[in-house]
Parts: C-alpha cells; structure tokens; sequence
C-alpha cells in the first residue's frame, strides 16, 4: 500500500523580488563604479539606465506573481544581474575608447536598448504561454520555421559575410543573426520529436567494443542533424553555428535514452566536418594557429586579438584593476566577442569566477526544472535550452582563455548584440513558465492522481503525461 507524504511548495515571490532587488543593486552599482572610476562622476544617462532597470526588475516581478507564481525564484534575478554586469563592462569599453582612443562609442546606449526589447520578449512568453505543452503542437513547423532561419543569411542581397562566417542578414541597416532565434525553435522541435520516440531509440542495439550502439533502423535522426550541420559549415563556413546545433541534437539524444553511446557517436561524427574546416576554411585555419601559438613572431600579428585578450586577462591578476580602471579598448570587439577579457582584466580572477557560477547556477536551475517537470515534453525543452546556454559560456570562455579555437559564439547575457540578447530572453521566460510547470502544485497532484495519459496537451502521446513521479510521494 502507498503512502503519500503531503507536499507543499510555496510560491517564494518574496524571495524573488528581495533577489530582484540585489541584483538590481549590484548591477548599478557596477554601472555607477564604471564612470566614477573613469571620469569621477556619474554619467549623465545614470539616472535613465537606473530607471529602465528598475521597471524591469518591477514588471518581471509583477509579471511572475500574476502568471508564474511558482516559478524559480533565482532564475530572472540570475539573468538581469548578469544583463547589468555585460552593460557595465560594455560601458567601460565605451568610455575607454573615447578616452585612450579618441573615438566615438555608444554600444552601451544600443544594449540598453536590446535588453528592454528583451524583457519585453521573455514577458510576451510568460503572458501568453499558459501551458508548455502547447508548443509540441507545433513540432513540425518549428522544425521548418528553424531551418528557414538558419537559411536566411545564404539568400543573396541579404545575408552578409562577417570575417569569413556568413551567418548574418541585413534589413533596413539593422543586421540580425537569424542562428539565434533557430536555436529556441530547434529545442522546440527536438523536444517534440525525441519525447515520441525515445523508447525506440532507448532499445539497445549492436555492442561494440562494451558500448551499446543504436540499431541501423533508428540512426536516421542523428544523421539528419548532422548533414544539416554540415551544410551549415559548408555554405555558410561558420563552426561555432554547427557545433551549437549538432551539439544541442546530441545532448536532447542523450537526456531523452539515457545513452552514452550517442554522445560518443556524436563525437565521432562531427570529428570529419570539424577536420575539414581545419583544413579547407581559412578563418577556422587562422583559430587554429591563433589556439597553437598565437605569440609566435610570425602568428602575432594575425593572432592580435587572441593576444590582446590574453594580456588584458593577465594584467587583471586575481582581484582585478577596478571597475573603470582598466583598459578594455585595447581588445578588438571587447564589448562582444572578447568582453569576457575586459570583465577579467577589471574584475580579476575573483569576479569572473563570480560571472561564471552565475552561469552555473542559471544552468543548474534549468535542470533542476528538467528533473523536476512531470512530462517528458517538458523534461527535453528545459535541459535543451539548459545545455545550450551551457555550450555558449563554455566555447566563448574556452576560446577566449584558449582552452580551445575561438568559434564565433557570444556571451549569453553579457556581449553586445541585440539578436543574441533578445534570444536568451526569451529563453529565459521559457525557463521560469517550466520551472513554475515544476513547482506547481495542482501540476504535482495530476501527475500522481490522474489517470494514466491524462493533462497531455493535443496530439501529445499518452505515455508522455506523468512521465515523471511526483515529489514525495514514496512506495
């Protein structure tokens, strides 16, 4: 006989708005810290930067309390403190570069912008999403919507080739990576597809050399993912692109069987496109030498970036020069690209360990919402998106720091760039309407009372509701 052990889960929005307001306080403090250490005096946009601020903070906070009252209260106080932070650094870059360069900036001004736009967005998402499930309804057309978007920038007279990756369009002047938002639609379509299939794709086929390969049959999947990967590389040279999406595929593979055996075939598989960007496309050629030896006399040159970024992070020691004391300017695109190096070189060691376990935090949080969800719909999406957030920090961060070859990614949060930006909002409003799907009460009791099949949205399988076991409920 079971017993049931009652749970309770408390909304905790008190817990969210006092975060809310920290991080609030510490991403302007950083903003403020930022002009006083290079001028001696607040900007004279403070008090705007301030108020836009502060009526994000309110609207995500009265958004949550009304749509998503169960949802994680660490999520959205994670995301604007790290948004705050990238507007100082990028702040600092633009008062360095008209202070020791002597040239105009005003990429700060823009990203405030971006990230109103994206509030914006991620509110949009927690209004109108009433139910996650909803999405699988549209599996399919998120599969074509994605791919017509990762398409966009091979259309003649509006994509455009940016130092080698053809990976942006162009509209009215405004540019746009379309790669953005195909990520979200991707993780929406994988999810749809996976959940339906995962029990075959979970049976054990041929082993070989002790690792359980998938049977012929059911390779069909992963091959598809990995030939339109390929022509991403291929047609539009970008391998940061390729090895985000194949990548993404990959890991929904494996959290969908619980099989190791894809992430090794996965490996393996994108090891010959890899291998022929190394060889065939010069841009990824010039990464390659740049993560070699970028110091050597005859690489130094070509590598200047890579090399600036390195002695930027060097002289921020472990404590940092200050906020505003540093010289951010002095590396190539360090308000996007390489912003990672002028958050270290002021920041030091300290902070950008600081930056980073936000990062983890933010990803730890995602998963937890995986686990913790009583659909397998919702288990995919949540650790998709998780995964992709993971995957950017750590080939930006790792190509900055050479780790590994510089791959074009940006700083999820933290770079310049109004595409990116808006994306990992809206990201973000998916995370809190899955977390709150998580930590919901009635959510919990239907999963462990209703009948087998029941609350799954239309079209969805019946195996897939209360896929899960509710919380505290014991044999």
């Amino acid at each position: 006989m079971a017993t049931v052990v009652s749970y309770t889960a408390r909304p905790r929005r008190l817990t969210q708005a006092l975060l809310l307001l920290l991080a609030l306080a510490t991403g302007l403090g950083a903003i403020a810290l930022v002009s006083l250490g290079r001028t001696g005096e607040l900007p004279s946009s403070f008090p705007l930067t301030a108020g836009v601020a502060a009526g994000i903070a309110v609207l995500l906070q009265v958004l949550v309390m009304i749509r998503a009252p169960y949802a994680d209260p660490t999520i959205l106080p994670l995301t604007l403190l790290l948004n705050l932070i990238g507007l100082a650094a990028i702040s600092s870059y633009d008062t360095a570069r008209i202070l020791f360069n002597d040239k105009t900036s005003a990429y700060a001004g823009r990203q405030l912008i971006w990230t109103a736009v994206g509030v914006l967005a991620c509110a949009a998402v927690l209004w109108l999403l009433r139910d996650h499930r909803i999405l699988r309804r549209y599996t399919w057309v998120s599969a074509v919507a994605g791919a017509l978007f990762l398409l966009l920038p091979l259309v003649p007279g509006l994509g455009r080739d940016v130092y080698g990756a053809r990976i942006w369009i162009s509209i009215a002047g405004y540019s746009f990576q379309p790669a953005e938002i195909a990520k979200i639609l991707f993780a929406v379509f994988f999810a749809g597809y996976l959940v339906s299939r995962r029990d075959t794709l979970a049976l054990a086929g041929p082993k070989v050399l002790g690792i359980h390969l998938p049977r012929w049959s059911d390779f069909g999947p992963i091959v598809v993912a990995w030939a339109f990967a390929v022509a991403i590389l291929v047609f539009e040279t970008d391998l940061g692109t390729s090895l985000m999406f194949f990548g993404l595929f990959v890991a929904m593979l494996y959290i969908a069987t619980d099989r190791l055996s894809w992430m090794i075939i996965g490996a393996v598989m994108f090891l010959p496109p890899a291998l022929y960007a190394v060889t065939q496309v010069s841009h990824v050629q010039k990464r390659l030498t740049c993560w070699l030896d970028p110091l050597a006399s005859s690489n130094y040159e070509a590598c200047f970036q890579i090399n600036q970024g390195l002695f930027g992070m060097g002289a921020g020691g472990v404590v940092g020069s200050g906020l505003g004391e540093g010289r951010p300017s002095m590396v190539p695109f360090g308000q996007s690209d390489f912003i990672f190096a002028g958050i270290a070189e002021e920041m030091g060691m300290i902070g950008t360990f600081a930056v980073l376990l936000m990062y983890l935090l933010l990803v730890q949080r995602a998963l937890r919402a995986a686990v913790g969800i009583s659909d397998g719909f919702g288990t995919l999406l949540a650790g998709g998106l998780g995964f992709v957030i993971a995957l950017q920090v750590f080939v930006v961060v790792g190509g900055v720091t050479r780790v590994m070859p510089l791959t074009g990614l940006t700083l999820p949060f933290l770079a310049a760039g109004g595409s990116s930006l808006v994306a990992n909002w809206i990201i973000v409003g998916l995370l809190v309407r899955l977390s709150d799907a998580a930590r919901r009460p009635s959510a919990r009791r239907a999963g462990a009372g209703a009948p087998h099949g029941a609350g799954a949205p239309h079209g969805a399988a019946a195996s897939d509701a209360g896929a899960a076991a509710p919380q505290g409920v014991a044999a």
